[in-house]
């Protein structure tokens, strides 16, 4: 039963009131979802001995780079005097000018030394425009592309979008939309020769963003560089000369101007060594984590929200089960201040109670439900009042009690309906009793299902040979996940063999559609499904008929004959076929139609046409 109403009022259906929602509320006060480690204490150790001596070399490694980088930055302030002395304002995202003498050149480019915002990174800087003027009167900015001028510099965005953030937005006269680089240099070709003196650039020159804004990371320390050629660079102006934008660049800045070639090597080779280092650690074996329940200890006072506003408090609450069956199983009610774990336990106790009618019809009834395609309750997650009644309402019952007998296990249970006469009872059809009964709710025949999305992909693997039946480990993704500012997912056309598994294992994505699995309906994994909706639409015959994946799947089937049956013709193949995809033999006119189309269009042609049949797809 739901109690979600119950939060802002009374239940209109159901004998659930407030205080039930918050006593349930405060049992689990103390239960936060996050992603929290399950391996085991030698697992933890087997780990910790392998890393730490990783984690020592590394401490090592970057304590003497850090004393090498000091030793540079004291030598470098004992000489700051003869250095370049900064004068002019640091850069600025909102509009950085650059004036030098005049120079003749058709190249022009920006090369950043590293970021504003971090003076380590030279790429993943914006730009959303960058103006080359000329010496002259009137200036002309000639690096516009309406003036000839290109732009040319690799762009740090998911391949969707590499024109929505291409180079070209630096040059286009307008302002907004911004280039993200995925290298440190920014080239601008002129039409012709020009004779310049000016550069401008910014990330935000409309000010639209804001100073703290993470689309507006902007550039720290560059070069200007101009050429004639494309090949010989002359530099023309730097932000030597420019306040740095922090300490950490500051000490950057002073690490160039002082160190020496041997000391440029030797911190290379320190850089190179931490990051091998840091590889090994990357590489070695992650402890298992479940995104699960962690548990800490939340105290009361606990309240009822008016109106389901934490704001408004009502009367107080304490850790207790709901009221409604208070007659037939003994309830719990605990102290606000009652351990966490104690709350749970409780709960659960009350929840499997032998008294308890609840659990145990919900649970047979569901598994009623998975079998039959409907369970005794057509609304299996809802036993209350707005549910549908029980069409057999003494065996539900009987079987509840059977949940008890066997003792919570399921497998018994399974093994009571699949080889019960009602299960296994012939699915023909007869019209007096459909139209009394044209669901057979009533069980006449055995109703026929539709296999879900995932059963029929599963099933087209199998038969073809095809399926990877490997256990466990990582899952699959039968799309692209790109990802820069946003996320997003395209669905693969060809889907490669490393997909080839059940599809329990496929990494589901909300955002994502999935021809096959989403054509038959596969529910929104955002939110519980627990009954699925059937639906028939065309675009399932188009899959079905013309995706790649069904003529692949068709083309390895066909094959999986041509292998197994190499000496013994069509005719074995074709009973092959059938005993694989139906779990019978073709009568004889189904033998010849499937010859004729086999001889008429070929083997893999036959085997499409088995996919897209009803009695491969429903189970009757």
């Amino acid at each position: 039963m739901t109690v979600g109403c119950a939060r802002c009022h009374e239940h209109k259906f159901d004998p659930i009131e407030q205080q039930d929602y918050y006593r349930l509320y405060a049992t689990f006060a103390g239960v936060f979802h996050g992603s929290r480690v399950v391996a085991t204490e030698e697992q933890k150790r087997r780990r910790e001995r392998l890393l730490n001596p990783l984690r020592e070399q590394r401490e090592r490694l970057i304590a003497e780079r850090s004393r090498l980088r000091q030793a540079i930055i004291a030598r470098a302030e004992k000489n700051l005097a003869s250095s370049k002395t900064p004068h002019r304002p640091k850069v600025s995202r909102y509009g950085t000018e650059e004036r030098f003498a005049p120079v003749r050149a058709r190249y022009v480019r920006l090369v950043v030394e590293n970021r504003d915002d971090n003076a380590e990174a030279r790429t993943g800087f914006h730009i959303d425009e960058f103006e080359v003027w000329t010496a002259e009167e009137p200036s002309r900015n000639v690096a516009l592309s309406s003036a000839g001028g290109k732009a040319q510099g690799a762009s740090r965005v998911a391949e969707d979008f590499a024109d929505a953030y291409s180079a070209r937005l630096t040059n286009d006269g307008k302002f907004g939309a911004r280039w993200i680089a995925a290298e440190p240099r920014l080239t601008i070709t002129l039409a012709q020769p020009e004779r310049i003196d000016r550069v401008v650039f910014s990330s935000d020159r409309t000010r639209s963003l804001g100073p703290t804004h993470g689309l507006t990371t902007f550039v720290g320390d560059y070069r200007i560089e101009v050429s004639l050629d494309g090949e010989n660079w002359e530099c023309v102006a730097d932000s030597l000369d420019r306040e740095p934008v922090s300490a950490a660049h500051r000490h950057q800045r002073l690490i160039r101007q002082a160190i020496t070639p041997e000391e440029q090597r030797r911190l290379a080779v320190l850089d190179r060594e931490i990051a091998a280092v840091d590889r090994q650690i990357e590489a070695a074996p992650q402890l298992p984590r479940w995104w699960v329940g962690n548990f800490r200890q939340v105290n009361g006072p606990f309240f009822v929200f008016k109106g389901g506003s934490p704001q408004r408090h009502g009367e107080k609450v304490s850790p207790a089960s709901p009221g409604f069956l208070g007659a037939t199983v003994p309830g719990y009610q605990l102290s606000p201040n009652a351990p966490e774990a104690q709350r749970r336990k409780a709960l659960a106790e009350w929840i499997v109670h032998p008294n308890n009618p609840l659990t145990p019809r919900v649970l047979a009834n569901r598994l009623w439900h998975y079998h039959f395609g409907t369970g005794i309750v057509s609304t299996p997650s809802d036993f209350g009042m707005m549910g549908e009644r029980p069409t057999h309402p003494q065996l539900l019952d009987w079987l509840a009690c059977q949940v008890h007998r066997y003792g919570w296990r399921l497998k018994p249970l399974h093994r009571l309906i699949v080889l019960s006469q009602t299960y296994r009872q012939s699915a023909a059809y007869r019209a007096d009793a459909a139209k009394i009964d044209g669901a057979s709710r009533y069980l006449w025949r055995f109703p026929p299902r539709r296999l879900s999305g995932e059963e029929i992909r599963d099933a087209m693997l199998l038969i073809s040979g095809q399926l990877d039946e490997r256990m466990g480990g990582p899952g699959f993704r039968l799309y692209r996940y790109l990802q820069d500012n946003v996320a997003t997912y395209v669905p693969l056309d060809r889907p490669g063999r490393e997909t080839y598994r059940r599809s329990v294992y496929h990494q589901s994505a909300r955002a994502c559609r999935v021809d096959l699995l989403s054509d038959f309906d596969s529910p929104d994994c955002a939110f519980a499904t627990p009954r699925r909706v059937t639906t028939t639409s065309p675009l399932q015959a188009l899959t079905l008929l013309n995706h790649h994946f069904t003529i692949d799947m068709a083309a390895a089937l066909a094959n999986r004959l041509e292998r197994e049956c190499p000496l013994d013709g069509i005719s074995a193949q074709v009973r092959r076929a059938f005993r694989l995809a139906y779990g019978r033999e073709p009568d004889e006119e189904e033998s010849r139609a499937a010859q004729k189309l086999i001889r008429k269009y070929g083997l893999p042609a036959f085997c499409r046409a088995l996919f897209n049949s009803n009695e491969f797809i429903y189970v009757h």
